[in-house]
This record gives C-alpha cells, structure tokens and sequence, in this order.
C-alpha cells in the first residue's frame, strides 16, 4: 500500500512540475510577444534600407602666413591649396533599382562616396543629381532587388506621433553594419528658417525630440507605420561649443524630397531659373517724399518689358509692390526669398498686391 502511495505522489508531482514548466513557456511566450509593438516593427522593416555614407571629398584652404599684416601678405601672398577630407553621413534607399536620398551636403564637393549598407555590403555610388537650395542629393548604386524604404506624407504628421530617427551617427554603422535607432516624437512643423549663409532654404521643417547627431543627416524619420516621412538635417545644438543632441533636430519633409528626386531623375539639377520681366528699385525716404508715398515699404516699379508675363498682368511702371504672396515687402530681396522660400520655378505663379497711385490692386504674376 506505501508503494502504491509513493508511485502516486511521484506521478503528481511530475504532472504538476510539468503544467507550472508549461505554463511558465506560455508566460515567457506571450512576454516576449509584448515587447514587440509598431516601433519596433518599423524599425524592423526600414532598417535593411538604411544605409551609412562615407565621403572623400577636395577641400580648399587658404593660407595666410602673417595673417592680416599687410605688409608682409605683400611680400608673402596667401596661398589656396587643396586635400582631401572624409566624412560621413547617412542615406536612404527608395528604390529596387538602387536610388537612395541623402542631404547635398553629406556628398558636397565628393570625389569617393561609399555607401554601406546592412550586413556590410560596400558600394561605389554615382551621384545622379544634387540641388543646394532644398539639400537633397540623389545617388545611384549598381545592382538590383535592393531593400527599399515604403515613402509616406509629410502633409498629414501629427503633433506628438511616435516617430524613429535612423542612421549612421558618429560612424557607429561601420562597427556593426546596422543603423542605430533612436526614437522621439515630432515635436512641431512647419517651422521656416530661410535662407541660409550656405545657400539652402529650410521651410516647413518637421522638428522632433529623437536624438539626431553628427553623422545622422540624410537618415529616414519614420513614423510607426513603417513609412519615410522625412530626412534628417540638422540640429539645435543649445552653445557654439557643443554637438551633440539636446532633443531638437529636424527633417526635410519627404514631400518636397519626392518632388526634388523626381527632377533630379530626369535632369540631374533642379532648374530654378526664372524671369518676370520686372525691374524694381528699393524706397528710401528721399524717393518717398517725392513720389508722396506713405512709407518706405515696398518696392517700385522702374521698368517692364513688352510682352513679358508682367507687361501681360498688367503690371505698370510708378506702380509700388507691397506684397508677394501676403508677405509684406521691405526690399527686393524680399521677392526673391519669397520666391525661393516656396521653391517656387518657371510656370509658378504669385500673387503681387500693389499701389497705384492711392488705389490698391492685385495681380497674379507668372513665373517665365
């Protein structure tokens, strides 16, 4: 009978050992499933798109032996000599075809570019196109069935999305040939910055909080779809003596990038040359008070050729541009950052607001 008891209880503590064991791997199971969610999964699936940028690029320099003495820079004239720099940067691969997007910066004056993408794979990329104003450069890799990124809109991002920042940041690519991730939330669109010293034009940027840094630019941000919503560019850094991230960076929206790729495509440059047949002076206060104008706001008209778009408006000499587009105008650069602030081209067309004499009247000016 105690034998009979002992095989019994042996029998139901193996059938307990094995139901806690079972339902342990069912918990660790379904724990494990938990930790995968939309970010992950979007990180998962733009990753083998993803790719690290190295550049070897001519750099000039000047030397200046005495510096400013100009006696001695007489006798001793500076000298501009040139070498080679590398750097790095990040890019993207859009297409099957091997296209990938980075910012015409990363490859700015590049004589080598390597693109490395995951698993290490190195390539000796061409340079299809670059355009300086928007900051977008096209590269073209040899080969096909690459991994490529699914692009969505940066017309609809939502005020505190999840979105995830990837790239090459400080070379980290090349250590173990995966881009790093970081993630964030946008934190603000539609922020205008102008024209820059360098000549780019940064509008309706898209700012977000995931950690962006040197070596990051050109990278994807992505929402947790899955989808391409913008490029990365640059920083706020917080001090001329730091570079790393204090959580305010920003991208290139991808809308404006598939409008500059689909030109680079077919012409290798964006073509941003324009005419309207205007000439226009700048108002002082002498020009003000003999022409009995208000103010010193706007420009006047001096002259308007036969048959150009601006004869063909209506456009009249004397006549007092006040506004471009509901943009009030202090000077003629004004028109022109107007112009290229909306990456505006040939065929475009702007809404000019003016005086004549005390009436005001508006006018819709092609672009020729």
């Amino acid at each position: 009978m105690r034998k009979f008891y002992f095989i019994y209880s042996v029998i139901f503590l193996l059938f307990i050992f094995s139901t806690v064991k079972a339902q342990s791997g069912k918990y660790q199971k379904e724990f494990s499933v938990s930790r995968q969610n939309a970010i992950t999964q979007a990180i998962k699936e733009v990753s083998p798109a993803v790719a690290g940028i190295n550049v070897t690029a001519i750099k000039e320099y000047v030397s200046r032996p005495f510096f400013n003495d100009p006696l001695w820079n007489m006798l001793f004239p500076e000298q501009i000599y040139k070498r080679r720099v590398k750097s790095l940067g990040s890019g993207v691969v859009i297409s099957s075809d091997g296209y990938v997007v980075t910012n015409a910066h990363v490859v700015e004056g590049a004589e080598e570019i390597i693109v490395t993408l995951i698993g290490g794979k190195e390539y000796k990329a061409k340079l299809v196109g670059s355009d300086q104003v928007s900051d977008i450069a096209l590269l073209k890799l040899k080969g096909k069935n690459f991994s490529y990124v699914r692009m969505g809109s940066s017309d609809d991002v939502i005020i505190g999305e999840w979105v995830v920042a990837l790239g090459n940041p400080f070379g980290l690519f090349n250590v173990n040939y995966k881009p790093t991730a970081t993630i964030g939330i946008i934190s603000g669109y539609h922020l205008d910055f102008g024209r820059q010293h360098s000549g780019r034009v940064y509008q309706n940027m898209i700012q977000t909080d995931a950690s962006i840094n040197t070596g990051n630019s050109g990278g994807p941000l992505v929402n947790s779809s899955g989808e391409v919503i913008g490029i990365n560019t640059f920083i706020f850094t917080g001090s001329n003596y730091s570079e790393g991230s204090i959580g305010i960076g920003f991208a290139i929206p991808i809308n404006r990038v598939k409008s500059i790729v689909s030109e680079l495509k077919k012409h290798g440059k964006v073509d941003r040359t324009f005419k309207t047949g205007l000439s226009v002076q700048n108002i002082d206060n002498f020009l003000a008070r003999y022409l009995d104008l208000p103010s010193t706001s706007g420009v006047i008209v001096t002259e308007v050729k036969r048959r150009s778009s601006a004869h063909q408006a209506g456009i009249k000499v004397g006549d007092v541009i006040i506004k471009v587009n509901d943009k009030e105008i202090h000077s003629d650069d004004d028109i022109l950052a107007e112009i290229e602030g909306n990456f505006l081209r040939a065929g475009d067309t702007i809404k000019i607001l003016l005086l004549r004499g005390r009436k005001k009247l508006e006018f819709n000016l092609e672009l020729e």
